[in-house]
């Protein structure tokens, strides 16, 4: 098992990414890659979106909560702000919550985003409000007259991270780097905490079909079940929670 990482150890400028087949972001620490090698684009429609009903939902609700474990190169973040910019209702939310161990760095953001030309507006939107040197917390707001949105990244070590927040959301996108590689990130008591923070009846989405990871998801209360993964992949899971454990009391 791999030994939690010292978020201390060393800042966000030294995170230890090397660059595979031109832009492809690969993390040294971790030994995997930010997002699918066939298409993190396409994936995140797949996974994230698609098994978490999102653009359907966001029509009818003025006010949505979106949580991700791995913020990594911001893509699932500004995919999720495409579909929810098309489909939600004049005057509608978003509270996209995210959390990171270590942050990229502005240019390694936008030299990862450039694989689509088309999301370049979406992008420096993004990298043209990140922070300099990010080794802490990151808000965003982002604003047009008839919707509104805020990006919150909480930076450090997951668990702790997620036991102190106050949110709870209504879909939830598990997309730390690989169960094999990263084990802290999906373990029972980050589950637990996952389900804590989630509304009842609220979903999650992942790649990956690990059997311990769907079982530390449905001992946290979620009904989980396998579906068709991403180009190739045979599995990945999804889910809603059905069995809410007790909240913190300053959550929600």
């Amino acid at each position: 098992m791999i030994d939690p990482p010292d978020p201390d150890a060393e800042s966000a400028a030294h995170v230890a990414l090397s660059w595979h087949e031109g832009d492809m972001p690969y993390s040294e620490e971790f030994g995997d890659f930010y997002y699918s090698r066939a298409d993190g684009r396409a994936e995140c429609r797949h996974v994230f979106l698609g098994a978490n009903r999102l653009p359907e939902r966001f029509a009818g609700r003025p006010h949505f909560v979106i949580a991700e474990l791995g913020f990594g190169t911001g893509l699932n973040f500004i995919e999720t702000w495409s579909a929810w910019e098309a489909a939600a209702p004049q005057g509608a939310r978003l509270d996209f919550h995210s959390f990171e161990l270590r942050l990229l760095d502005r240019e390694n953001i936008e030299r990862a985003l450039s694989t689509w030309p088309d999301l370049s507006i979406k992008a420096r939107k993004l990298t043209e409000t990140w922070p300099d040197q990010p080794d802490g917390d990151v808000l965003i707001d982002f604003a047009r007259e008839d919707k509104t949105m805020s990006l919150h990244i909480h930076c450090g070590l997951a668990l702790e991270q997620l036991s102190a927040a106050t949110f709870v959301a209504d879909a939830w996108f598990l997309d730390g780097f690989s169960p094999a590689r990263n084990p802290d990130m999906w373990s029972a008591e980050l589950m637990r905490a996952v389900a804590e923070h989630t509304v009842e009846g609220g979903t999650f989405a992942t790649y990956s079909a690990a059997g311990w990871v769907r079982r530390n998801l449905q001992a946290a209360g979620f009904r989980v079940e396998k579906r068709p993964g991403h180009s190739g992949k045979r599995d990945m899971s999804a889910g809603v929670l059905i069995d809410a454990p007790e909240r913190p009391a300053d959550a929600g």
